[in-house]
């Protein structure tokens, strides 16, 4: 290895590094102290129950766990979103567990965290998979109840998504572990199953507090809403589990009883570790997202035995179509090549940017793993498509909405791996998250925005010091480059790869070694769920 491979992946582990501390922080949940009050109650964690609940030493992916990062700080934060989700296995079936944090805020449903909960139920409805909801919430954060409660994406989808699971014939499991209050009660029974831990877990639409003042009644939480209660009198829940590990155990045991289901039929054979080893890709990659390199390296580092067959290679440069074995799997690889091309027409093409023959190209190979029923697999570093008026004469906008096309209409599972930059229409057509894909994960150094952030900040800073002109004021070179340095920095930090995962915009920030694994796992989770849809493109211009 070159010198300049080893400063590439010192920079790039060092960004890792950073992104591994802040995660562990934020499985810290609201902190040691209350994290400690929980087992002195007599429970375990949210991190500790889903941990027991998984198989011990079986692959899992943790979905949303910067969600909420550094996001309503005047509340005291939401770590994580306050709730836990991932997807892994239990008693050998793979499914998506549910964990409602309670060291964060008792649990309380902030914005995000319905985000991140109606994430997971999406994934499950996508992909056919169990969905375990381990409950110890305290209900909708009043302070923010405006932003959580009445619109269609808000708290009130979770229970509707219940009902539409249940009637899909997706399993639903529901273990009420601590407080289960108001509209959040629904959930549970909403669930196939139903156990609740004595003397920790309660359910009840009012409190006794509430009760009281509603209706003049003194009475407990444990007599209203306890264990005791909802076994014996009300009926509401099927099981009474002595304490939290008793409660999993019944979980991992209804998971036993599970039959198998019809299958979508993707392609899988025995699995080889490619032959470009995975940690190259740190040395591989520059440090900073405006130098080149040649993508192919970075395919070899991902599939099997690191081969690909590649699909038009003389054609359409700007981005690499092959497909390739991923852990076995049958996949389609759509990836923007960074490294400064020469076209068939002998001229030289930007590494990042689509042009028309890349985007036309694309649009056939999408095309045909649709009709092969092969996974997509979308490798995104990209600035967008070409501008300036020879690709406006060519076609560039008709040619980039044949590519958004394919992409929209695709019926077999989209996977998303942000490696570099998604800037702009380029998000879309390589399969942003408005287009579905079943996981969408950004590498540590991955930035997403509009536009590249040196010449956003420059539009900006323009549109500013015009409006300061017209109020006649004169600007002088001091004062444009504190202008232009405050809003670079204001712009740079929406671009970073944390501040989109907060937002889950991306469902993870993954250690590039661990892509594999991530494109595996969600295979085998889209495999649940056959294909029932035909690919059409419907009407483009040709």
């Amino acid at each position: 290895m070159d010198i300049e491979f080893n400063k590439r992946e010192d920079q790039n582990r060092l960004k890792l590094s950073e992104i591994n501390r802040l995660l562990s922080e934020i499985k810290k949940g609201g902190g040691e102290k209350r994290l400690q009050k929980i087992r002195d109650e007599g429970k375990m964690t949210a991190r500790e129950r889903v941990d027991y609940l998984l198989d011990k030493g079986s692959d899992s992916i943790e979905i949303g766990a910067f969600a909420g990062f550094e996001m309503y700080e005047e509340h005291g934060g939401c770590p994580g979103g306050g709730v836990v989700v991932v997807i892994g296995y239990v008693s050998g079936k793979q499914c998506i567990v549910v964990a409602n944090d309670a060291s964060v805020k008792a649990g309380a449903w902030f914005p995000i965290t319905g985000k991140k909960n109606l994430r997971a139920q999406e994934i499950a409805m996508e992909n056919r998979l169990p969905i375990i909801y381990l409950v110890d919430s305290a209900g909708v954060y009043l302070p923010m109840q405006d932003e959580i409660f009445p619109d269609k994406e808000h708290f009130g989808r979770i229970f509707r998504n219940n009902a539409k699971m249940s009637s899909m014939g997706i399993i639903q499991i529901s273990a009420v572990m601590g407080s289960c209050v108001a509209g959040g009660a629904y959930l549970p029974i909403m669930s196939d199953e139903a156990m609740i831990v004595d003397k920790t877990g309660s359910i009840f639409l009012a409190g006794s507090y509430l009760v009281k003042a509603a209706i003049g009644e003194s009475i407990d939480n444990e007599t209203l809403g306890g264990a005791t209660t909802h076994c014996s009198i009300s009926g509401v829940t099927d099981y009474k589990a002595k304490d939290d590990q008793d409660a999993l155990n019944r979980i991992k045991n209804i998971m036993k009883s599970i039959g198998s289901t019809e299958k979508a039929g993707f392609d899988r054979i025995e699995s080889f570790q490619p032959k470009s080893k995975p940690e190259n890709i740190f040395g591989i990659l520059p440090a900073s997202r405006t130098e080149q390199y040649d993508t192919y390296e970075i395919i070899k580092c991902l599939v099997d035995n690191s081969e690909y067959d590649e699909y038009k290679p003389d054609y359409g440069k700007s981005i690499i179509c092959a497909t390739a074995r991923i852990d076995g799997w049958s996949v389609g690889i759509v990836a923007n090549q960074r490294k400064l091309v020469k076209s068939g027409k002998g001229e030289m093409q930007f590494g990042g940017v689509i042009y028309s023959d890349s985007a036309d190209k694309s649009t056939r190979f999408i095309a045909n793993c649709n009709q092969r029923k092969i996974p997509l697999v979308f490798l995104q570093d990209v600035t967008g498509f070409m501008v300036g008026s020879k690709s406006e004469h060519g076609g560039i906008i008709k040619d980039g909405a044949k590519m958004v096309n394919a992409v929209s209409n695709s019926v077999v599972p989209k996977f998303t791996i942000i490696t570099g930059n998604s800037y702009g229409a380029g998000n879309y057509a390589m399969c942003g998250k408005a287009y579905d894909p079943r996981l969408i994960v950004a590498w540590p150094w991955a930035d997403l925005a509009v536009m590249g952030g040196t010449q956003a900040a420059k539009v900006l800073a323009q549109i500013q010091e015009s409006t300061l002109k017209k109020q006649g004021k004169e600007i002088s070179a001091e004062e444009h480059q504190e202008i232009l340095d405050t809003i670079s920095k204001r712009y740079l930090k929406q671009t970073e790869a944390t501040y989109s995962a907060a937002r889950l915009w991306t469902d993870a920030i993954i250690n590039p070694v661990d892509t594999r694994k991530w494109i595996s796992m969600g295979i085998e989770a889209a495999n649940n769920a056959p294909i029932t849809e035909k690919f059409n493109l419907g009407v483009i211009q040709v």
